[in-house]
């Protein structure tokens, strides 16, 4: 069983934490990020000797209930601290001949083999880098981030035969071996 929601979440210098019942607000750098937490789980932001930091508990540890909010809750805040400070990125390839990908604007444009161009619309406090067949996308809530890597990568999913279409960086497409004609027809 995994006790992360008892590890503390220190807050770095720059970063400032506000809790107003179940919901928490975290401002820094990078933007400002809001989470509503389930009434389960309580807030605190304690002074320690190197700083603040933020800890939570739960009435009842031995619920089960309760034990996974308090971890979902320690790890959404844990996210949101990182994400105002250093921000979250995701990475796309795409792949195919004659497949391109342009910025205009605030708008990302696919052209993956359809008839048209697709465009893609980036929320308001995330950018977009594109660098040949890669988009980078960068952002300070890391939920956001993936949901638009998902929508993006939900346009042309990679296939298993050539490879062709959009993928995360990271990712490993397995590769099928095409039809075979058998020798003597």
């Amino acid at each position: 069983m995994s006790r992360v929601g008892k590890k503390p979440i220190a807050i770095p210098q720059g970063v400032e934490v506000t809790i107003n019942d179940q919901i928490v607000m975290v401002k820094g750098p990078k933007g400002e990020l809001k989470e509503d937490l389930n009434a389960v789980v309580s807030v605190n932001l304690v002074d320690v000797e190197n700083g603040k930091e933020v800890q939570l508990t739960v009435n009842q540890e031995d619920d089960k209930f309760e034990r996974s909010m308090w971890g979902t809750a320690r790890a959404l805040i844990a996210n949101m601290v990182i994400g105002v400070t250093e921000g979250f990125t995701r990475k796309l390839e795409v792949n195919g001949v004659g497949y391109r990908v342009n910025l205009e604007g605030r708008k990302i444009v696919l052209a993956v083999g359809f008839s048209h161009d697709v465009r893609i619309e980036l929320p308001e406090g995330m950018d977009a880098v594109v660098e040949g067949n890669t988009i980078t996308l960068i952002g300070a809530n890391k939920h956001d981030v993936g949901e638009l890597a998902d929508k993006i990568r939900k346009v042309r999913k990679p296939e298993p035969y050539k490879g062709k279409g959009i993928k995360y960086a990271e990712e490993v497409i397995r590769r099928k071996a095409g039809k075979t004609q058998k020798a003597g027809e």
